[in-house]
């Protein structure tokens, strides 16, 4: 019986994407399956993203298991977080003034350090693995990570071609600018840093189960849908929160989470409530308006959902999928409720001739409901309730309808309770809500720099969860539709 691993260890997000429709198996730290060890069990072993890295001690015992494997000659794919843990380091010290090196397996030859994308991609193949045989076009799939520069003489897999990288237009000329895959001399461990590359690309699919001899296809399948349902038995991995199994709404219902701007908390909000929604059994979809979908992974690490193509919603030439189309696979989807995470201000881009181009927008196109959310540890709780007026009241003029206000990192509840008169007179909003500060702040608790998603999405969901009643959350979505993509010119009107 051909037996396929998947690595289901703190950190990891096995509900990202299907791998092919092949894992038959889960294996957690402990390195063993039904009481044996993996490299005696194992025919493959297949190491998704996440915060492998950042999350895990080096020296666990699944990490020997996958040298025992290597030795053997077994296939180990490791993507992304996965492809990370099998090279010889890491410098995950993104804006730290000296680098913080951490060890890897050191069985691919490679290095990583800082480099963000997050893009659909098409990649070069090189033909040095079993994998890639018979793969004589571009594969497919997409790159979403902090830590993606690769070097190093091992050889290379893939080279992709990426248009976007460090939040900045580089690639002009179309060339295949990133290592992103490679091998061992052997050719039987292999590394990628793209996501869905089981997914999207059968011929590799093939190659693998030729590799393993695997004659009992219907069966690996078979097997495959109860890993998944196992995977999906829980909010996040081995937090023994599990899930209901119901039918909420008979059709999505959206509500965006925008805000005034960044680091007013809007990841850690999202965050928190898919995991307090996906708890109480409603199946969460969740959206990102722009190409930066990192911003959605700690939520998806709780939902254990996939990263859809419609998972970025397209503001002018950024991201993955325009908003008409969004709402259309969505309102036939058997999703419960849609969080949509806004990009900055809902207002920033509203100017730019390029429609759409600002969160407010897309709001606008198809009357989605907004939850308007502020930070108030830079100019105070005082400062936030003027500012979160003034955007109330101008997303009111565009139509928006906004169905809550939140002061997120609240330091003091009776300067809160005193701003809340004040915003209900000047606005049409009854619900002002509040969310604590969060006292044990680390670099893993920092999205764009150093993330654990173990760490930020324990302390995301019971922040929320203590701070705000999840029902009545739930209670602002609406049921939406597409109507049109607002003019230019009539957005100017209205402004000015």
């Amino acid at each position: 019986m051909t037996k396929i691993g998947l690595a289901y260890v703190k950190g990891s997000v096995p509900g990202f994407e299907e791998f092919g429709k092949l894992p038959t198996d889960i294996v957690k730290e402990n390195g063993l399956i039904n009481g044996n060890k993996a490299s005696d069990e194992l025919d493959a072993l297949i190491i998704p993203g996440g915060t492998l890295i950042e999350s895990n001690d080096i020296n666990m015992d699944l990490n020997k298991e996958i040298l025992k494997m290597a030795k053997m000659g077994k296939p180990v794919i490791g993507i992304c977080a996965g492809f990370q843990l099998l090279s010889n380091q890491i410098d995950i010290g993104r804006k730290s003034e000296v680098p913080i090196v951490k060890d890897g397996l050191g069985l691919i030859d490679v290095e990583f350090s800082p480099l963000i994308t997050s893009d659909r991609v098409i990649a070069k193949v090189f033909d040095n693995s079993f994998l890639t045989k018979n793969q004589n076009e571009d594969v497919k799939g997409f790159h979403t990570h902090t830590y993606g520069k690769v070097v190093g003489d091992a050889k290379p897999l893939f080279y992709s071609k990426v248009q976007r990288m460090n939040y900045g237009d580089t690639n002009k000329e179309g060339d295949y600018n990133i290592f992103s895959g490679a091998c061992n001399d052997d050719g039987n461990i292999i590394g990628t840093m793209i996501h869905n590359i089981l997914d999207e690309n059968p011929i590799l699919v093939e190659n693998l189960l030729k590799q393993i001899d695997a004659c009992d296809i219907e069966d690996i399948y078979k097997r495959n849908k109860r890993v998944k349902e196992y995977i999906q038995s829980e909010v996040g991995i081995s937090t023994n929160m599990k899930i209901p199994q119901k039918k909420i709404n008979s059709k999505p219902k959206f509500l965006m989470i925008g805000s005034n701007g960044s680091d007013s908390g809007k990841t850690f909000i999202l965050t928190g409530l898919a995991g307090a929604l996906r708890k109480r059994g409603y199946k969460v979809a969740l959206l990102k308006v722009g190409p930066d979908v990192r911003d959605i992974i700690p939520g998806l690490y709780l939902t254990k959902d996939y990263m859809n193509e419609f998972s970025s919603i397209k503001i002018g030439h950024l991201g993955w999928c325009d908003i008409e189309s969004t709402i259309a696979k969505l309102n036939s989807s058997d999703y419960d409720i849609v969080l949509i995470e806004g990009v900055m201000s809902v207002f920033t881009g509203l100017l730019n001739e390029k429609v759409p181009f600002s969160a407010a927008e897309i709001a606008m196109s198809s009357n989605i409901p907004m939850l308007l959310i502020s930070g108030v540890n830079k100019g105070g709780i005082e400062s936030a309730a003027v500012d979160l007026v003034a955007h109330a009241n101008m997303l009111e003029k565009f139509g928006v309808d906004v169905k809550g206000i939140l002061l997120n990192k609240v330091y003091n509840e009776d300067i809160f309770d005193n701003v809340v008169p004040y915003i209900r007179n000047n606005t049409k909003v009854d619900d002002i809500l509040s969310v604590g500060k969060l006292k044990l702040e680390t670099r893993g608790f920092t999205p764009e720099i150093e993330i654990r998603y173990d760490l930020f999405t324990k302390a995301a969901l019971d922040l929320v969860e203590k701070s705000i009643d999840i029902e009545k959350i739930a209670n602002m979505a609406q049921e939406v539709k597409f109507n049109r993509i607002i003019a230019f010119d009539e957005i100017k009107d209205k402004v000015i």
